[in-house]
């Protein structure tokens, strides 16, 4: 059974420096509270895995947080670049990090293969790409039974994933609704998975078709109402546009970035 802990205590017991962590969520329930509170912690050395790293991802990249980010896409969604990424790149501030891009298609299908326990996944795709000139983890082979050419790519298996989701109930069980994204199956590939949730319900009231995460897969759960904002939670709160607007005029600047980090995170402790 899943423990309940306080995100301050999920953060510390369960992720450590040199960690493989992917925080998902697709536009919806992106688990902004624990990317935080991993900031304030001052983790280091981290492999950051995201199909789509926005802004949590650019804030913990400028916090020196990460050494490598495997991605699919990576951008401020609907407003332009993801300015602290661009700078690690570029100029290595606050630190370098590496990249390993992959396709949405080729991560999709490695979490999935992760999930399943198997060492890498197969899918029709890179043919005639780029990619594979400079991701080592993606390979071809030919089918045994028709023989054609297929890609196949490395299984996503982190040490840690990091979810955000409505609500939890008292035995451990997770309720996701809305966009459900890749969440299920980063938290059945990972070693340990830390669950941050709205509230803690006695009844999750799921509906017939509802993702709902067991118990027996989530290491622990942290009550964190708000947790995703500015992204938004469906029945809970909206998307914050303007923050991802004005998030690009705040990360382009090093002095403006962690003038904002210091006042909204660092001085913003979790419970």
């Amino acid at each position: 059974m899943a423990d309940f802990l306080s995100l301050r205590e999920a953060v510390s017991k369960h992720i450590h420096d040199g960690d493989t962590v992917a925080m998902e969520g697709f536009t919806h329930l992106i688990p902004f509270a624990a990317g935080h509170e991993v900031i304030r912690q001052k983790k280091r050395d981290l492999t950051l895995i995201r199909m789509t790293p926005d802004l949590v991802y650019d804030q913990m990249i400028g916090a020196g947080c990460a050494k490598k980010l495997i991605f699919s896409w990576g951008g401020n969604p609907g407003v332009g670049s993801l300015h602290r990424l661009r700078d690690a790149l570029e100029n290595d501030w606050p630190n370098s990090i590496e990249i390993l891009e992959h396709s949405h298609a080729a991560m999709a299908c490695a979490y999935d293969a992760g999930a399943a326990g198997l060492p890498f996944a197969v899918l029709r795709g890179y043919i005639g790409s780029d990619l594979p000139k400079v991701n080592d983890q993606i390979e071809f082979i030919d089918c045994p039974f028709t023989g054609e050419r297929l890609a196949a790519v490395r299984s996503v298996r982190p040490d840690v994933a990091v979810i955000h989701a409505q609500r939890a109930d008292r035995n451990g069980n997770v309720l996701i609704e809305g966009i459900v994204g890749i969440q299920k199956e980063v938290v059945l590939a990972a070693s340990r998975s830390i669950v941050t949730v709205e509230e803690i319900v006695d009844d999750l009231n799921a509906g017939v078709n509802a993702c709902v995460l067991p118990s027996w897969a989530i290491t622990a759960i942290a009550e964190a109402p708000k947790g995703a904002s500015p992204s938004y939670a469906l029945g809970y709160y909206d998307r914050d546009n303007a923050f991802y607007k004005d998030w690009d005029g705040i990360a382009r600047d090093r002095e403006a970035f962690q003038a904002w980090m210091k006042a909204n995170v660092f001085e913003k402790g979790a419970a």
